[in-house]
């Protein structure tokens, strides 16, 4: 099912080779090369699809063209049904290929949310001669992720659902009653008053989508993420051992960051600015995990204000 969309907004199928990504913009010509403002590429999470995003298109929508899809997996983009074909670096290509085909190769600004964030930080580590600047909105780089995970016990307790949703019953589990407890994730992390009835009909339809449950937990059975566990309390961190120099972020980087998220603590924070030279952080307090709902507004000003200074 096709979810509606607002009228500023258009609708189109990509084809990245190895699978269709569904993106939605508000280009105004059918080039979206031609268009005159400045891209930005946005990259949900878990379990949203390209509605995560919405909120900020009346703040947006004149400064930037927004480019948002579904990822692979999600909504109405290609659902491959195998765990690997959910490898941080397919995941990076397609989103590489398909603003290489939207843009004619320029460049654009790059923002991520959550497992968003995760491919952004991603994608501008192994692309930092397309991306102009690096939003990252409550999400985490790998290595003090990974930090985080392994040396504080916190974050490792709040990191726990992970393995819930790589348990052999995850799919039955997310998917039973309607996705009761697909919609529970949603509000353990936040509150969710901001969810309207149309909202959840969106959300319905995108989980219904035949196989895209089961492809959406598929990222998180392919993490390179090693969250300790009862059975394993100390599980190797390939991350860790990895080249440093691999994870470095060469371009401007804002991190906009709920101060009450439960999912993702301040912890995962530190020492960010050893590998993003040109850092600014903006903290709100009172803000959950679900900011860009929270406060769309605010949220839209600090993007603006850090991605296009001079306007």
């Amino acid at each position: 099912m096709m979810n509606s969309l607002p009228r500023e907004l258009k609708s189109e199928m990509v084809d990245v080779g190895e699978v269709t990504i569904h993106v939605v913009h508000n280009g105004q010509t059918s080039d979206l090369s031609e268009d005159t403002r400045p891209a930005l590429l946005m990259l949900h999470g878990f379990p949203e699809y390209w509605a995560a995003w919405k909120p900020l298109v009346p703040f947006l929508s004149d400064k930037f063209l927004m480019i948002m899809p579904d990822q692979r997996g999600y909504n109405l983009s290609s659902a491959p049904q195998e765990t690997e074909a959910y490898v941080t670096s397919k995941l990076v290509a397609d989103m590489a290929l398909m603003m290489s085909i939207l843009l004619s190769g320029k460049s654009f600004h790059l923002a991520g949310h959550d497992w968003g964030a995760s491919v952004a930080y991603a994608l501008a580590m192994s692309k930092p001669e397309s991306v102009e600047s690096l939003t990252i909105i409550n999400g985490v780089h790998p290595v003090l992720f990974q930090r985080a995970l392994s040396f504080d016990p916190a974050q490792a307790a709040a990191s726990q659902y992970f393995h819930k949703l790589c348990a052999d019953d995850a799919l039955e589990n997310m998917s039973a009653n309607g996705f009761a407890k697909t919609f529970s994730m949603l509000e353990k992390f936040s509150a969710t008053d901001w969810m309207t009835d149309d909202d959840r009909e969106g959300y319905l339809s995108a989980w219904s989508e035949p196989g895209r449950m089961n492809a959406m937990l598929n990222w998180y059975r392919s993490s390179p993420l090693a969250v300790p566990s009862d059975d394993d309390p100390n599980p190797r961190a390939w991350i860790l051992e990895a080249d440093p120099s691999r994870f470095m972020i060469s371009m401007p980087h804002l991190v906009i960051w709920g101060m009450d998220d439960p999912a993702l603590l301040p912890v995962c924070r530190e020492g960010l600015e050893e590998f993003a030279p040109d850092l600014k952080i903006v903290e709100i307090p009172g803000a959950d995990h679900w900011i860009i709902h929270e406060e769309p507004e605010r949220v839209a000003r600090h993007m603006s204000e850090f991605s296009l200074p001079e306007i």
